[in-house]
């Protein structure tokens, strides 16, 4: 999904829109059938740009539905935040920081992302005996991957770093100080 087709962009064409009814029962649009949150997380996998609506007053609720899915990810079993991550999540709500930290971690998700789908397409039909080798961390194809994407984090970390002290810069100078 490219940036400017992200799910909690207002409806489109190409997304399918989903009606949840205060029954809490959420019904597609596209199929004319109610579905479960398993069939959204399903549409959302499949690289679909999903909408969900409140059926009674059409607000979005399409950030709450995907925060659903995710908790009950999280719950079941392998989850892939730790309670520190979580923790240090929390502690960038209402931080000066936390417009930084979302952007910087939609950033390195998505450089994640399209680095896990260079792999897939670079490996395609090797051998699970290659895959082994493959996924060594030592073997030089993956320390050159890794180092792509560790390149690449540290690049926009970087841009977040320099963004913020521009900023800071700038409160300053409304406030009449200086910087030497």
């Amino acid at each position: 999904m490219s940036e400017d087709q992200s799910p909690d962009s207002s409806a489109g064409a190409s997304e399918r829109v989903i009606k949840k009814y205060p029954n809490r029962r959420l019904y597609d649009t596209n199929t004319s059938t109610y579905i479960t949150l398993a069939e959204v997380k399903q549409l959302v996998i499949d690289g679909e740009a999903v909408v969900v609506r409140d059926a009674k007053t059409g607000d979005d609720l399409t950030r709450s539905i995907l925060l659903q899915i995710i908790l009950d990810e999280e719950a079941g079993g392998a989850p892939m935040f730790s309670e520190a991550a979580l923790a240090n999540i929390i502690r960038f709500y209402g931080h000066a920081m936390q417009g930084y930290m979302g952007a910087y971690l939609e950033k390195n998700v998505q450089m994640f992302s399209e680095f896990q789908s260079r792999l897939a397409e670079q490996t395609k039909g090797l051998s699970p005996e290659k895959w082994a080798q493959l996924m060594q961390l030592n073997s030089p194809l993956m320390k050159t991957w890794m180092g792509s994407y560790a390149e690449q984090s540290q690049n926009a970390f970087a841009q977040m770093n320099e963004q913020m002290r521009r900023q800071t810069e700038q409160m300053l100078e409304a406030f009449g100080v200086k910087k030497r």
